[in-house]
């Protein structure tokens, strides 16, 4: 689906949608639960889908028998269940599509390796048999955090203790904070060590509980940078004291706000680049993006995809190996965005769009079902004009 958007501002409230990191742990922690209790505010978005197919796949497994794990296009979903299903069902086979099956796997190989665990990657499908065992399990911390929160769900499952261990620093720590204390609703123990050890007892259970999903901070950074752009969008129903990293969404626009060179760390908040590049593209000053090399191995290249929506629309932005650089502009003209099959690229080009000074066509605006299946029903709730081509 091909959208064009005439510009001009928003205008009203929006209360974003429920959290996908959080509702994926969520539904993981209810899962491994002898008593599961209530989920609300679940979002219908494909991810989300994708996690509860799983779940539902690994309880009809039969003994034995090596659950079919669809993971979508959801990273976490692959991620977070690869250790859990060799906890509780001694492996399974995990396809997914998109670039799914394309991204890094191999701090989860060598620790394999290192258990005797069997695998294997061929055309797009991974296939995992064995039995997780109790230990020290060493990761590193600078290719994703999701690593560190699968084996956080699966470990207190297993019949000793077990420790991780972080061999570079870790980044995105608000996404293991949000694990951390997610298992600590559910009655499970961790204890950090200055995010470089990770004790976690064995033979632990899940308590079930009741739990609702707060409003996700990663897509408030779209509406914070529509309210940038001109528009006047109140962001409701936000958690100020979440768990979620991306909380940090708030501080940032703040940061663009003052004029002049700054630089931004987006290590611990990836997913905040789309649209804090678009506010960057319109402030006075230019805004450097370091720390951001994880970003090419995301739903798309999203250094490369960031830095094509903006020459696109008539910004100026390059990209380094590890960072995006923002030169600010007075406005930005339109043109014809791809969307990359990523969601977040097509969130931002919608926002850009608000203050461009001809039309925007975004290619692939489907891509928003992944994480906001409602965003453009509330894009025109707000005011936005757009055309489905």
């Amino acid at each position: 689906m091909d959208i064009r958007i005439q510009p001009g501002r928003l205008s009203g409230s929006v209360t974003p949608p429920p959290s996908k990191s959080m509702a994926h742990r969520v539904v993981l922690a209810q899962m491994l639960s002898e008593h599961p209790g209530k989920t609300e505010n679940l979002s219908a978005s494909q991810d989300i889908l994708a996690t509860q197919g799983c779940v539902a796949a690994l309880k009809a497994a039969a003994a034995g028998e090596l659950p079919h794990l669809d993971c979508g296009e959801s990273g976490s979903t692959l991620r977070f269940l690869i250790p859990i299903a060799l906890a509780v069902a001694g492996g399974g086979v995990f396809t997914g599509r998109g670039r799914l099956m394309e991204r890094p796997q191999k701090p989860y190989f060598d620790i394999f390796e290192e258990k005797g665990i069997s695998y294997s990657l061929e055309n797009g499908v991974l296939t995992v048999e064995g039995r997780l065992t109790p230990g020290v399990c060493r990761l590193p911390g600078n290719v994703s955090s999701q690593f560190v929160t699968g084996l956080l769900y699966a470990l207190p499952l297993l019949d000793g203790d077990s420790e991780i261990v972080i061999t570079s620093p870790l980044e995105s720590r608000g996404y293991v904070d949000m694990t951390l204390d997610t298992l600590s609703q559910f009655g499970v123990t961790v204890e950090n060590q200055a995010y470089e050890r990770f004790r976690v007892p064995g033979g632990q259970r899940y308590q079930g509980r009741d739990a609702a999903i707060e409003a996700d901070w990663s897509q408030a950074g779209f509406w914070y940078a529509a309210g940038f752009l001109g528009s006047s969008v109140d962001i409701q129903g936000l958690n100020p004291a979440s768990a979620q990293g991306d909380r940090v969404a708030a501080e940032l626009y703040r940061q663009l706000t003052r004029p002049g060179d700054t630089d931004i760390d987006v290590s611990g908040c990836p997913d905040l680049l789309p649209p804090l590049a678009v506010m960057a593209a319109v402030r006075r000053g230019t805004t450097r993006f370091v720390n951001a090399a994880r970003l090419r191995i995301k739903e798309s290249d999203r250094l490369a995809t960031v830095r094509a929506l903006l020459t696109a629309l008539g910004g100026q932005a390059e990209e380094g190996p590890d960072s995006l650089t923002v030169r600010g502009t007075e406005r930005l003209s339109g043109g014809t965005v791809d969307g990359a099959n990523d969601h977040r690229i097509v969130m931002a080009a919608a926002i850009a769009a608000t203050a461009c000074t001809g039309p925007v066509t975004i290619l692939g605006a489907e891509a928003v079902r992944k994480s906001y299946p409602t965003f453009w029903e509330e894009y025109n709730r707000l005011g936005g004009v757009t055309h489905v081509l």
